[in-house]
């Protein structure tokens, strides 16, 4: 706490008794008083305390004293001295530590929004179609003759643009006649069938008399040449009834056994499939895959000799009461020979399975090859004795003239034409379809 002096009235020096000193006056502003001055041994007088009848003034110091032991006050007028009490030390003031700054907070990021799901519409009720608004119906499947029609559009539409100079007069002179000769030998008609034809037009426009029409008159010409080759497959007694098939690589046998096998099923007659091309990779699997198709069993072996498939499919075949048996062969040129003699072999070896087998062999012939198709029915019917054909293929080909050709030279009956790739576009061969759809009439 703070010390509390008394004030008296300052006795003058010749007042002061002998060995007293006079003590240092109080500040008048009430202030504290300045320290006493230190003697050697650095003790300092007390102040002489205020006689007892003056007030007592309370000055509060506005800085600590000192701290320090207090010297005796002299003792004056022999009363004796009051000891002084020692002023309290202030603590010193604390500094004063600045707040920390306030860091301003984050700004809230507002949270990504949940997009709901959207909900399920329920689709309207089904509305059942009203008497007067029949449903739609699946459209009907084409026709034959228009599958055919348009199978044969390429070799149609290159006949038609070379004829069209020799229809638009209606009579035929002999200008007319050469314009249709040189029309149907650009349409791979042959050089023998194209004479014949025109020939065959000659006579016939003669007889029919000029107001006849060019056009038909080609038609029944056409028809008659090519309807030799009418020969639809009977499927005999004998059980189980042998198909051959050959050709050149790349004709399509292997499309058309699946093709056929169809077909057959489609007379209510069981098939088993020989996979009899041991050389062409990948050919038994291709095979495999038809007999899926049709559910159709198919005796195969891995790297095994052609014959040697083909009579144990025929023992298959008995055993299981098949109906037809369908074998296939590696396919080869006609110039090689050593590949035409594996062919006879296997027909060799097909009779000792049967007896009389096998009952039809088939040429399967690509459309595309044009003339070059009659040099092999030439070549594989006087190796292994050819009793029909399938023409492969007219879809893509603008040759379908080559029928003709072969109907002149070397009629082997046409059995089935392929006009593309559906396992319903193998057909038996009809001249007079074949005809509407190479050479339609005006109507048409």
């Amino acid at each position: 706490m703070f010390d509390f002096f008394r004030r008296k009235r300052r006795p003058g020096p010749d007042q002061l008794e002998p060995g007293e000193v006079q003590a240092p006056a109080a500040p008048e502003s009430g202030g504290i008083p300045p320290p006493p001055e230190a003697s050697d041994a650095s003790v300092s007088e007390a102040p002489v305390a205020p006689p007892a009848s003056e007030p007592a003034v309370v000055r509060r110091p506005e800085r600590p004293t000192p701290v320090g032991p207090a010297d005796p006050a002299p003792v004056g007028r022999g009363a004796p001295a009051e000891p002084a009490a020692l002023a309290p030390s202030r603590p010193a003031a604390e500094p004063v530590v600045a707040p920390p700054p306030v860091v301003a907070p984050s700004p809230v990021v507002a949270p990504t929004p949940v997009v709901a799901p959207p909900r399920f519409i329920a689709p309207p009720p089904a509305v059942a179609p009203s008497e007067s608004a029949p449903a739609d119906e699946a459209p009907a499947p084409r026709s034959w003759r228009d599958r055919l029609k348009a199978g044969l559009g390429l070799s149609r539409d290159k006949l038609a643009n070379a004829l069209t100079g020799v229809f638009r007069r209606r009579t035929l002179d002999e200008e007319a006649l050469e314009e249709l000769e040189s029309a149907l030998l650009q349409a791979d008609v042959g050089v023998d069938a194209t004479q014949h034809l025109v020939d065959d037009l000659r006579e016939r426009y003669r007889r029919a008399g000029p107001e006849a029409d060019p056009r038909q008159v080609l038609r029944d010409g056409l028809t008659a040449l090519l309807a030799p080759l009418e020969g639809p497959l009977v499927i005999g007694p004998q059980r189980p009834f042998v198909i051959m098939l050959a050709g050149v690589n790349g004709a399509g046998k292997t499309t058309s056994i699946g093709k056929l096998a169809k077909w057959l099923r489609d007379q209510d007659l069981t098939v088993l499939l020989a996979a009899g091309d041991t050389f062409r990779a990948a050919a038994r699997e291709q095979l495999v895959a038809w007999g899926e198709r049709n559910n159709v069993t198919v005796i195969q072996q891995q790297g095994g000799d052609p014959a040697a498939v083909v009579f144990d499919a025929i023992g298959a075949a008995k055993a299981r009461g098949i109906d037809v048996v369908i074998a296939d062969t590696a396919g080869r040129l006609p110039t090689q020979a050593h590949l035409m003699e594996e062919l006879t072999k296997i027909r060799r070896v097909t009779a000792k399975a049967r007896e009389g087998a096998p009952d039809s062999v088939l040429l399967v012939l690509d459309a595309n090859t044009g003339q070059n198709g009659l040099a092999q029915v030439k070549a594989f019917d006087a190796a292994i004795g050819l009793t029909g054909l399938i023409v492969t293929k007219l879809d893509g080909s603008a040759k379908g003239g080559v029928v003709a050709a072969i109907a002149k030279q070397h009629p082997v009956p046409l059995q089935f034409i392929g006009v593309g790739e559906g396992l319903d576009d193998l057909r038996p061969f009809v001249a007079r379809d074949f005809v509407d759809a190479l050479l339609p009439d005006s109507s048409s």
